[in-house]
């Protein structure tokens, strides 16, 4: 029996604020933040994300983000590109479509945290799939909003993502596509 064929998977980590977290959450939330994290998956030689535009691709390191700060390894899957175009599809179309995408509950990195679990049975790090929790919990503290599930949901309904156009600006969307 011959072995399959397995493809690294890497997650791209951004740091949206360019350094400005960790410098101004202290005084501007008293707790050190250490970036404002975009992550994508990197697999099959295109990387992946997700935003109010849905899912896109691009050539790794292709958005107007640049190179990312870092690179984690995620592992390595056996799933074929045929494969996770087909899931990738899916998701598109029922949990990730960009009118689904909400800032602190259902962003970037959920869909990075998903597509790792698929493809390797592995999460992303926890320092960024906490993250939204954690400000919001901090924001809550400051604006003396409650902490229930209304709170934040009505929290991440008034609060608007800045649309980085630039960002979807150089990303294409793979032609096996449908949406």
């Amino acid at each position: 029996m011959e072995p399959p064929n397995l493809y690294p998977v890497k997650l791209y980590v951004y740091d949206l604020s360019k350094g400005l977290a960790r410098r101004l959450s202290p005084i501007m939330l008293g707790k050190q933040l250490e970036g404002i994290w975009h992550t994508s998956i990197v697999v099959h030689k295109d990387e992946f994300f997700f935003g109010s535009s849905g899912i896109s691709s691009c050539t790794p390191g292709g958005t107007l983000l640049g190179p990312p700060d870092s690179v984690v390894d995620v592992g390595n899957t056996e799933v074929t590109e045929e494969i996770f175009l087909e899931y990738l599809s899916s998701l598109g179309e029922s949990l990730f479509r960009g009118e689904a995408y909400n800032l602190f509950e259902h962003n970037c990195n959920t869909f990075s945290n998903e597509v790792a679990q698929f493809l390797t049975g592995r999460k992303i790090p926890s320092y960024i799939t906490d993250l939204p929790s954690e400000v919001l919990s901090t924001t809550s503290a400051l604006l003396g909003l409650h902490s229930d599930p209304a709170s934040r949901r009505e929290l991440c309904r008034q609060t608007q993502w800045p649309k980085l156009t630039g960002l979807h600006g150089t990303a294409r969307l793979s032609t096996a596509f449908p949406f």
